[in-house]
């Protein structure tokens, strides 16, 4: 009797472990397939390039670069020159085309909304724009133009009580580096930041010659062809908020608003970062 319980045992346990070889053999066999199946379906993650705008440089971006490659992403802090717009442009065009291949997403800070706009449209891989209290304009607007607007720019007042310029050598009568004066800078761009930190962002600004923000686009702007997202500081003295509404707007685009004045990307980096992968993920 016992012998032909154990027997009985025995054959349900080599049954059982045949049934679980079986399995794991099954799954050896699909797994791989499965695991491929998401790189079949969607495309590569796109680039994200970033342009920082005038009196600034890409340390302004910092933060949002920390947190974009935390989330897996390629993120390029673009060079921008800040020497004139088409200058500028060209520049971004080439660093694009030498830097990257594949899709991109290109987002643009203030004045590096304008170049962003001209370039993109000699960019046929960039597949979403990102716009983060940026200029996006039209044919005949530049910067400065955007700025006056509409009222409360803290810029729309004579030059010399917010600006220090500096002549250099080889430029033209009339054309100026310029600097936001540093007693003025963090009521200007960011009064929500510490005032040691926009002592320091006052010192190390990077000089914007005067021509970038005031020549205008001449050519169709890639937000007319391209999908757009927009990052509103609803506090920005430098590009009224209600001015930046009317960009988003004829652009089409989907917009977030936060509390925060021009440099929102130091104010608001989790709100700022949550609109540039919304616009990755888009990308297809």
């Amino acid at each position: 009797m016992f012998s032909r319980s154990a027997a009985l045992i025995r054959t349900r346990l080599l049954t059982l472990a045949a049934i679980v070889l079986l399995s794991s053999a099954l799954s050896a066999i699909t797994q791989p397939a499965a695991s491929a199946a998401p790189s079949s379906t969607n495309g590569p993650r796109p680039t994200i390039v970033l342009v920082h705008g005038a009196w600034a440089d890409g340390s302004s971006f910092a933060p949002i670069t920390t947190a974009l490659q935390k989330a897996g992403y390629k993120v390029l802090v673009a060079p921008n020159p800040l020497r004139g717009l088409q200058s500028d442009t060209d520049y971004l065009i080439s660093y694009i085309q030498q830097a990257t291949t594949g899709p991109v997403v290109l987002v643009g800070h203030s004045y590096g909304g304008v170049v962003i706009t001209n370039a993109a449209t000699s960019l046929p891989n960039v597949e979403a724009l990102v716009y983060v209290d940026a200029y996006a304009p039209d044919i005949g607007e530049s910067a400065k133009s955007l700025n006056a607007a509409q009222p409360g720019s803290l810029l729309n007042v004579d030059p010399k009580t917010v600006f220090t310029t500096v002549h250099s050598p080889g430029m033209q009568p009339g054309e100026n580096d310029t600097y936001i004066r540093q007693d003025k800078y963090r009521t200007i761009f960011a009064a929500n930041l510490p005032s040691v930190e926009t002592k320091m962002l006052a010192a190390s600004q990077s000089p914007t010659n005067s021509s970038a923000v005031e020549t205008a686009l001449s050519s169709e702007p890639a937000w007319k062809t391209i999908p757009s997202w927009f990052f509103i500081g609803t506090q920005d003295k430098v590009l009224p908020p209600a001015q930046q509404r009317i960009m988003a707007k004829r652009a089409g685009g989907n917009v977030t608003e936060g509390a925060a004045s021009h440099l929102s990307m130091l104010e608001k980096p989790a709100l700022v970062t949550q609109v540039i992968i919304k616009a990755a993920k888009s990308v297809k």
